[in-house]
């Protein structure tokens, strides 16, 4: 089931190191618990998602090691930054998605948070595999290869014009 954000939707956070370090097999789209803070701090922007992931635990999905900065005009209600915080899906998308991690190999990891039609904060989880460093090494040896053969195209045009 893949997802993919329609243009009313404001990103607010994008996990850049999850596509350098995995493949992505495929994406899905999750709700998520926050409380009053948490959620102002969200649409503020105030979270980082370096290092997260996704588990299952008795039948949930649970996002950890995100951080959200405590709201700036909280009071003392103000939430825990790296508290462990629920994810919402339909149950058979949990049970599809236990079953795929048991693959070796396979993780769950938070892509991108955004907030859908203005309103509620959404997680977009990527069912990744692990890349090596020599994957990683060809992949920055493609891209540079693919924008030296752009620069020299566009090179080109311009010769040709004088």
């Amino acid at each position: 089931m893949s997802s993919s954000t329609h243009s009313n939707d404001k990103k607010v956070a994008i996990n850049r190191k999850a596509r350098h370090d995995y493949f992505i097999l495929d994406t899905f789209e999750c709700g998520i618990v926050l409380t009053g803070t948490e959620i102002k701090s969200v649409r503020a922007g105030n979270l980082n998602l370096k290092d997260s992931y996704a588990s299952l635990e008795n039948g949930e999905l649970w996002l950890l090691g995100v951080h959200i900065s405590p709201y700036e005009k909280g009071t003392y209600y103000n939430h825990e930054p790296e508290r462990d915080r629920k994810l919402l899906m339909h149950k058979n998308e949990i049970l599809r998605l236990r079953n795929k991690t048991r693959e070796k190999g396979l993780t769950l990891v938070p892509l991108s948070v955004y907030i859908k039609d203005g309103k509620r904060a959404k997680v977009e989880l990527g069912l990744a595999k692990g890349r090596t460093a020599h994957d990683k090494r060809d992949m920055i040896a493609d891209r540079d290869a693919k924008r030296t053969i752009a620069r020299a195209v566009r090179g080109k045009g311009r010769d040709y014009e004088d």
